[in-house]
C-alpha cells in the first residue's frame, strides 16, 4: 500500500515550495554544490554563464543556473548537521516526492552533491590553504542514529578503534564514520590531499577551543591527531560533513565535502583572508562535478 505522507511530516508551503528551502522541485538540478556561507552562492553564481532561478528563505540561499553548458544548483545549508538534516531531506523530497499525491515517486532521482567549505587541519601534512577531501566522515552528533539502517552504511570496527582510542565518556554521543561516494571522491578531488573529517557539534568546546570555559577532556584532540586506522589518520574538524556523507548513502545519493584549510590546529597557523582561495575551490568543484 502506497504511504501518503502526512502534513505534519512533510510541509508544503502555500506557493507549492518546500518548508525551509522555499524551493520548488522544477528549480533544482540533479547537480548541487552546497556551502555553509550564503556569500559563497554568490561567489559561485558569479561563475555562472546564466541564472534561471534565485531563492532565499534564512540561511538557505539557492541558485540555479548554467555553468560551461551544466545546470547546476548552488546552494547555502549554514552551519552544522541539524541544518543538513533539513537541506538533504527537502532536497531529496523535491527530487523524489511527487508534491501533489505526497508519496514516493516510482522512479528514483539521484543527486550528486559536493560540500565546498572550510576546516580546521589536524596533521602537519594538511597546511593552511591545501584542499581536504573527506573521504571518510567521524560524526560526533548523533544524527544518523535517528534513521533506521545506519548499521548497513556505517563502518563499525573503525567506530570502535576509534571510541577505544579516545576514551570516548559515555555521556557523549556514539561517534559514527560513514564513507564519501567513492567515484566522486576520484574524480573532484583527484590532486587533492584525502583523509578523515571529524564533524564536531560546535566550533568551540567541541573542537577543543578554550576561550573561557574550561574543556572537560583538554587532551582530546591530541587524542584525535594521534588516532590511526590502517592507512587512515584524521586530517581535520569541520560541522557537516559527516551528516552530508551519511544521509546522502542512506537516501542512494552521490555525496563528498572537501574543504579549504583555513586554520592548522597543530602548526598554531590560520588565515583569514581566505575568499581568493575557497573561489579558486568553488570554480575547481564546477568544472568537475
Amino acid at each position: 500500500m502506497t504511504r501518503i505522507i502526512p502534513e505534519s511530516e512533510f510541509i508544503i508551503n502555500p506557493d507549492g515550495s518546500v518548508f525551509h528551502l522555499h524551493l520548488k522541485p522544477e528549480q533544482i538540478s540533479d547537480k548541487i554544490v552546497m556551502m555553509g556561507d550564503p556569500e559563497r552562492v554568490t561567489i559561485a553564481a558569479s561563475l555562472f554563464d546564466s541564472i534561471e532561478c534565485e531563492v532565499q528563505n534564512r540561511e538557505f540561499r539557492t541558485i540555479t543556473g548554467k555553468y560551461k553548458g551544466k545546470r547546476i544548483t548552488a546552494l547555502s545549508h549554514g552551519i552544522g548537521t541539524d541544518n543538513i538534516d533539513i537541506v538533504l531531506t527537502e532536497l531529496d523530497a523535491l527530487a523524489n516526492i511527487d508534491f501533489e499525491t505526497r508519496s514516493v515517486k516510482d522512479e528514483f532521482n539521484q543527486l550528486t552533491l559536493v560540500r565546498v567549505g572550510t576546516s580546521g587541519g589536524m596533521q602537519p601534512h594538511c597546511p593552511v590553504g591545501s584542499y581536504v577531501v573527506s573521504e571518510k566522515s567521524i560524526g560526533f552528533d548523533g544524527l544518523i542514529h535517528y534513521y533506521a539502517g545506519s548499521e548497513k552504511i556505517r563502518e563499525e570496527e573503525f567506530e570502535k578503534a576509534f571510541c577505544k582510542h579516545v576514551d570516548r565518556p559515555s555521556c557523549h554521543c556514539i561517534p559514527y564514520v560513514v564513507s564519501a561516494d567513492e567515484e566522486l571522491v576520484d574524480r573532484i578531488g583527484f590532486d587533492m590531499i584525502r583523509g578523515v573529517t571529524v564533524s564536531a557539534i560546535g566550533f568551540y568546546g567541541p573542537q577543543g577551543r578554550y576561550v573561557r570555559l574550561p574543556l572537560s577532556d583538554p587532551d582530546m584532540n591530541a587524542k584525535i591527531e594521534s588516532f590511526r586506522y590502517g592507512k587512515y589518520a584524521i586530517t581535520n574538524y569541520e560541522m557537516e560533513s559527516s551528516a552530508v556523507a551519511g544521509l546522502s548513502k542512506l537516501m542512494g545519493h552521490k555525496a563528498m565535502t572537501v574543504c579549504l584549510i583555513i586554520a592548522n590546529r597543530i602548526t598554531l597557523d590560520s588565515k583569514s583572508d581566505y575568499k581568493g582561495s575557497i573561489e579558486e575551490l568553488i570554480k575547481t568543484v564546477l568544472d568537475r562535478i
